[in-house]
């Protein structure tokens, strides 16, 4: 049992307080607000009222917990999820520059399931909405933001050394994506047009192949690099990076076609930025000192267009069934299904 509250209806003032480095009687009380639309976990704005002399104590923090849904739980300790998380907080974190919140305090157990994550909070900053899509401002900070995440570990020995974050995934896709599309396809058979529900398909015919396939190169990958896991500021003058639950070692170029494949409402638009925002990431590597195989990364994003797809189907079929989950699901599907399409990125495999 774990000795730190996992759920703000467990912490105490005193205990807040100290752990965010304030003597205890600093902090007369909080209250508590739900935040976000995560469906792993549970995220909650602490509202902190300080006593007098308290300088430099946060007005608010986050509190990331467990999901109140055992489903989603279940799923996140299988795939590690919120391991994952607390792990890039307590270390990685420190050692690459990719924008995301100051994190207070960082700690899980031994069953992979409880944890406590105490996160700064980054309002007025808001986050990127999914079904809304992201315009062209969003879409630049978003991409120099993973060009900042992938550029320090790019093809690193280091890589192989950090234990936590040697898992392989492979089995557990090859066993559950058959199962989970066709449960995908019946829940979505009104809702997507038959040539979106043929990639699924077309993935499943090729699964071995596509889980088989290498990329150019390797570096650490968000995993789910989409509007909904990064903030804005009001202006669009920066971003930062959120939700670490899949974080993996892979190709960088996945993450950019998934950011960009789910984040454009728009085909044609979306069609006519997947070179420019390729570029503009590759020419952003290169300024911070990455060599790169263009040619060889062209062909990463290509097959990295399915990526989107396969988070769709996942997540559908794993997390806790909501309307607007639903509605964000079936987008995260069509948009890169038509990517992928427009890609031509099955016939790599």
């Amino acid at each position: 049992m774990a000795d730190y509250p996992t759920h703000p209806d467990a912490m105490q003032p005193g205990w807040l307080a100290e752990t965010l480095g304030f003597p205890a009687s600093m902090l007369r009380g909080f209250s508590v607000k739900p935040v976000g639309t995560g469906q792993m976990c549970d995220s909650y704005r602490l509202t902190l009222d300080w006593a007098t002399g308290a300088e430099g104590a946060p007005a608010t923090v986050i509190a990331k917990c467990p999901s109140h849904d055992p489903a989603s739980r279940e799923v996140a300790r299988t795939l590690g999820g919120y391991l994952l998380e607390v792990r890039w907080y307590q270390t990685l974190a420190h050692d690459v520059a990719v924008p995301r919140p100051h994190c207070h305090f960082a700690k899980i157990e031994d069953d992979g399931v409880s944890f406590l994550l105490l996160l700064g909070d980054l309002a007025p900053a808001a986050q990127g909405d999914q079904l809304r899509g992201a315009g062209p401002a969003e879409i630049d900070l978003a991409v120099d933001a993973a060009a900042e995440l992938h550029a320090p570990l790019w093809n690193s020995p280091r890589l192989a050394e950090i234990e936590w974050l040697q898992r392989d995934t492979r089995p557990i896709v090859r066993a559950l994506f058959p199962v989970y599309f066709a449960q995908f396809r019946e829940r979505y058979a009104q809702r997507l047009d038959p040539e979106c529900l043929a990639l699924g398909d077309g993935l499943v015919q090729k699964l071995d192949a596509y889980l088989a396939h290498e990329p150019s190169a390797t570096t650490l990958q968000h995993g789910d690099l989409r509007v909904d896991n990064i903030l804005f500021a009001p202006d669009h003058s920066a971003c930062w990076v959120v939700d670490w639950q899949t974080l993996t070692i892979g190709a960088g170029a996945r993450d950019l076609a998934f950011l960009v494949g789910t984040s454009i409402a728009d085909p044609d638009e979306r069609a006519a930025l997947d070179r420019p925002a390729f570029d503009r990431w590759t020419n952003r590597l290169a300024a911070l000192g990455v060599a790169t195989d263009i040619d060889a990364l062209w062909q990463d994003y290509r097959l990295g267009a399915l990526s989107g797809y396969f988070m769709a189907v996942f997540a559908s079929m794993s997390v806790e069934r909501t309307e607007r989950g639903d509605e964000m699901f079936a987008v995260m599907a069509e948009r890169p299904a038509r990517q992928a399409i427009a890609l031509r990125s099955l016939d790599i495999l």
